[in-house]
């Protein structure tokens, strides 16, 4: 065999592989997607109990985005349902911690009760306002059931600023910045509360 003949064959084996390779890849690409938008769901969604939802959440998105509240600003927003009634409302929010932004998300179930919450992202100092983003996040688990009702306006402080909530020790403005948010989120739920459940709301 030439030289010639065998640079051919080596070139129409690299060719095939290349082939070979692209469909391979064209295959298994929505797998891989799926897969890794699961694993996204299971991150996000694991403040929303199981038993609480049987559709994909993420793929019912809310109409929100930058809207201003008081302390915080929304970023997105999306619907839990169960047996094709709304359970649950997840709102995306975004306040400012003592490092710089930190981002929430902010479980409310249909009854107007907070079902859970957690630190998606932040900037705090490690080892103080940085222990927002503990997972389990016992502080955190603190507000669950809470509503804007229970405790009422005032109630939703530190308690050094005569409110009824312990902040994470050494970490006062993060503290004060979260609670204020999901305040701010609770408020916006219960003023929107048919927009986002996309039902009339229930007595």
């Amino acid at each position: 065999m030439n030289r010639a003949m065998s640079l051919g064959v080596l070139a129409l084996l690299a060719a095939i592989g290349a082939a070979g390779t692209f469909l391979v890849q064209q295959a298994t690409a929505p797998r891989i997607e799926q897969e890794q938008r699961a694993i996204q769901a299971r991150s996000l969604l694991d403040i929303l109990p199981l038993d609480s939802y049987d559709n994909q959440p993420l793929d019912q998105p809310l109409t929100l985005t930058n809207v201003q509240l008081g302390h915080s600003t929304l970023l997105a927003g999306y619907r839990a349902t169960r047996n094709g009634q709304p359970s649950a409302v997840l709102l995306h929010s975004r306040v400012s911690g003592y490092g710089g932004s930190i981002d929430l998300l902010i479980g409310i179930a249909a009854d107007s009760k907070l079902v859970g919450s957690k630190a998606l992202r932040h900037s705090e100092t490690p080892g103080l306002g940085a222990r927002i983003a503990e997972r389990p996040n016992a502080w955190l688990q603190g507000f669950i059931g809470k509503s804007l009702g229970d405790p009422g306006d005032a109630g939703w402080a530190l308690k050094k600023d005569d409110g009824q909530f312990d902040q994470i020790a050494g970490a006062t403005i993060t503290s004060r910045a979260v609670i204020e948010g999901i305040h701010d989120s609770l408020r916006y739920f219960d003023e929107h509360r048919e927009q986002l459940l996309g039902s009339p709301a229930h007595e």
